[in-house]
């Protein structure tokens, strides 16, 4: 934002600092209308023809500027993605484990990267965990959706679930 000198243009639009309009002004009667009142004249709407200028006291508007941008920095959700790693041959039990894990992650709000580590040649059995992770979708699609679907990268087949908004 341009304030006082820095303003390029020859005429603007001045607005008071109660909000009302008092026309369009060449620059140096608008920067002695601010200086009259002890504030500044500042750029609100550079692009448009004349550009707008608002007399008002600019630190204070910064002041508030940061305060707002810490208030919504505050109430904004960091979402990680939390991992649960399995193997093809994944007993019943674990895997019953690793699902409330995934569950867990998922209600706490974190999407949830699944993947399942293929070794040596179980990669040839790719659709066995294709299959599992598929189930495990359908095991918690209550309070998951898939983000994208199972997939092999490398040697391992990846799934992430997201929480669902309700």
């Amino acid at each position: 934002m341009r304030i006082n000198s820095q303003i390029r243009a020859r005429d603007v639009r001045v607005i008071s600092p109660e909000g009302e309009q008092l026309g369009i002004m060449s620059i140096k009667d608008a920067l002695r209308a601010a200086q009259e009142l002890d504030l500044d004249l500042v750029e609100v709407a550079p692009n448009a023809r004349p550009p707008v200028c608002r007399i008002m006291d600019y630190g204070k508007y910064k002041y508030e500027q940061t305060k707002r941008q810490k208030e919504a920095r505050k109430k904004q959700k960091i979402v990680s993605i939390k991992e649960v790693r399995m193997s093809p041959k994944i007993e019943e039990h674990d895997f019953q484990v690793k699902l409330r894990n995934a569950e867990r992650f998922l209600k706490e709000g974190n999407k949830v990267k699944v993947s399942v580590r293929f070794r040596g040649r179980e990669v040839v059995h790719s659709d066995l965990a294709r299959d599992m992770l598929l189930q495990m979708a359908k095991d918690i699609e209550h309070i998951a959706k898939i983000d994208r679907q199972p997939a092999i990268e490398g040697r391992q087949m990846i799934m992430i679930l997201s929480p669902k908004q309700d």
